[in-house]
């Protein structure tokens, strides 16, 4: 999909047909929540689609569970073992994607209950966050966001991939987080997330975004 045209498009109306499109979702491995994927680099900022879908979708019938990356990562133990700014630790590492899919994925799949582990650790003071589990009821949609999300056999029904050149990637991040530029690049080479994707959203002037639709 990385030769896919690319359109001009607003934040609000790429959000109101993105909802519209995840509202007719019917997931193919007959569960009954559909799941969607916003990935991104921190630069591209993924939360800010995935917190505005999440105001979007109920209104079209869809109850909303947003949960994040940085709520799912391992033990500052095993995640920093080789440092704190090891490039390959931040993408084999840090998600905790054994836990995604143990509390989250395995809860909405064909055989899930839908009950759902919201937060698993603060990353801040690296503890447990001891959330109750919640209950996404059939037909709600989750919404994972953050980076490095593909390439983990997730069963996304959507997933969408907020892309950026190196250039302007490395503009936008901030200079304390450059160490994680050569992680990024690595996860470009090896999942290749603006072909697997299903729709792709170049984001480099945030101002000015433009999609596949």
């Amino acid at each position: 999909m990385n030769g896919a045209a690319l359109t001009p498009v607003t934040w609000p109306k790429l959000t109101e047909e993105l909802a519209d499109r995840i509202a007719a979702l019917e997931p193919a491995d007959g569960s009954a929540w559909p799941r969607v994927a916003i990935d991104g680099a921190t630069a591209a900022d993924p939360g800010g689609p995935a917190a505005a879908l999440a105001e979007l979708l109920p209104a079209r019938g869809r109850p909303v569970l947003r949960i994040s990356t940085a709520d799912f990562l391992r033990p500052a133990s095993l995640r920093l073992e080789y440092g704190h700014q090891d490039p390959d630790a931040y993408v084999d590492l840090w998600l905790d994607a054994g836990a995604l899919w143990r509390e989250v994925f395995g809860r909405l799949g064909t055989d899930g209950d839908g009950r759902v582990l919201p937060t698993l650790r603060d990353p801040v003071t690296d503890r447990s966050t001891r959330a109750g589990y919640v209950t996404l009821p059939p037909g709600g949609v989750l919404l994972l966001d953050g980076p490095l999300l593909l390439g983990h056999g997730f069963p996304f029904d959507l997933a969408v991939h907020l892309m950026m050149t190196p250039a302007a990637l490395e503009r936008r991040t901030p200079p304390a987080e450059h160490w994680t530029l050569p992680a990024l690049r690595r996860y470009d080479e090896e999942v290749r997330p603006g072909e697997c994707a299903d729709v792709l959203v170049r984001c480099d002037d945030p101002r000015r975004p433009a999609w596949t639709g």
